[in-house]
């Protein structure tokens, strides 16, 4: 491995590339180009990738939202047209005979479909808000993150049907002073007092909810607005390992079943499929990927041919100069070393160099697209992706410097110094 440092080496590998130097960039070129369509569309769908997980972060990823509508199909004796309500008891029900179902939460809302807000007065200051009716587990499928001091609704509040709530931020600007702290305080929701026990910060993403909507307890809100066993509609989160979609069939042909709709009525059951959703980005994401994969591997493949190609050019125009070498008392193994060594260099400069491109136009990418509304975050590759291509351009680099160096290596003394 002593000729790695032998500066003699090194000028016969740089003399060689001089004497061939417009044909050797436009190769390299090709080495480059194949390495750079890698990492940025790799990096791309990286962003792209991250982007939908920030975008949803605080929603489980297998989670679905189903409601009731009118139905479009007579059945039973049941005249086309009649307005579906799903109940509190759909909830055991759906739980018991989908056991692929993690999470079931009934929600209730006064304020965004089609009905008037709740009316909030606190003090001289008053405001229009929308107030939903949740169980704790509903944050087990999209998550709210609350101030310190502060909770989001507990089984406590529900089981004694607590006149407690958790404001949003600008509820809070909009009723409270601003050094004034809210929790302990009390607001009153259509004329009855609340006790404020949390604030929760607002994060995009999360479908029809803002920053002032009120939080209450399920059972509160079914005694306040006589809802009865009335629901609103269903968050529903699955296994991680289950088939959304298959869910998403089971949950709607089961509530069709219960409140007797005809199971080929497709409008008298609401739904929307975050999981489903998710799933076709991710599946987008990863064929990004792999395209970039393929289309950067057969680039770069055609040019290390085409370094193959130079080398054996090279060899070539050397034929002389190998023979004088190998008449002197070079050994095969050395005339060898040294084309190898020659083809792994320029795979290898042509490798960093289509890295830095593709790291500079990521970093550009991630800088034209930071405060845009389209989700996109953070567009890189992975340290060892980048690894990996490297070793698989040496590995290639080295198997074409093995045509070059073994007709290198064929060259007879004798018949190299008759070479004109």
């Amino acid at each position: 491995m002593g000729f790695l440092f032998d500066s003699n080496t090194w000028q016969e590998i740089f003399g060689s590339i001089g004497k061939n130097r417009t044909r050797t960039i436009i190769t390299v070129i090709g080495v480059l180009w194949g390495i750079f369509i890698y990492i940025v569309l790799s990096g791309a769908a990286k962003g792209l990738d991250n982007g939908f997980e920030k975008q949803f972060q605080n929603v489980a990823m297998n989670s679905m939202f189903t409601w009731a509508q009118s139905t479009s199909m007579p059945y039973k004796g049941f005249k086309t047209g009649r307005q579906i309500q799903l109940k509190l008891k759909d909830v055991s029900i759906l739980k018991n005979r989908i056991p692929e179902i993690q999470y079931i939460a009934p929600r209730n809302v006064k304020g965004v479909f089609g009905g008037g807000p709740a009316q909030i007065i606190r003090g001289g200051k008053s405001g229009n808000y929308a107030v939903y009716g949740d169980y704790p587990i509903s944050t087990k499928i999209a998550t709210k993150k609350i101030y310190d001091d502060g909770r989001f609704i507990n089984d406590e509040d529900i089981d004694g049907a607590r006149k407690v709530c958790v404001i949003g931020e600008r509820t809070q600007k909009e009723l409270f002073e601003i050094d004034e702290n809210p929790i302990g305080n009390y607001i009153r929701i259509d004329n009855v007092f609340f006790q404020v026990v949390g604030v929760h910060k607002f994060t995009p993403g999360g479908g029809f909810e803002s920053d002032s909507d009120i939080y209450i307890p399920f059972t509160t809100f079914r005694k306040l607005y006589n809802t009865g066993e009335n629901v609103g509609w269903f968050a529903i989160a699955a296994y991680d390992d289950a088939d959304v979609i298959k869910v998403e069939e089971n949950v709607k042909a089961i509530l069709k079943a219960i409140h007797n709709v005809n199971p080929k009525d497709d409008r008298a059951i609401g739904s929307f499929n975050l999981g489903e959703i998710f799933n076709r980005i991710v599946g987008f994401a990863k064929g990004l990927t792999f395209m970039s994969l393929v289309v950067g591997i057969a680039t770069i493949l055609a040019g290390v041919i085409g370094i193959g190609n130079i080398l054996l050019i090279s060899v070539k125009e050397r034929t002389k100069e190998l023979g004088v070498r190998r008449a002197l008392g070079a050994t095969p193994r050395e005339v060898r070393s040294l084309i190898i060594l020659e083809s792994v260099f320029l795979t290898m400069i042509a490798g960093v160099m289509g890295i830095i491109l593709g790291a500079g136009v990521l970093s550009l990418i991630n800088k034209w697209t930071q405060g845009m509304d389209f989700p996109y975050a953070n567009p890189t590759v992975p340290i060892p992706y980048v690894l990996g291509a490297l070793a698989i351009m040496v590995v290639l680099g080295t198997l074409i410097g093995l045509i070059p160096a073994q007709r290198a290596v064929s060259i007879k003394p004798i018949d190299a110094l008759r070479e004109e």
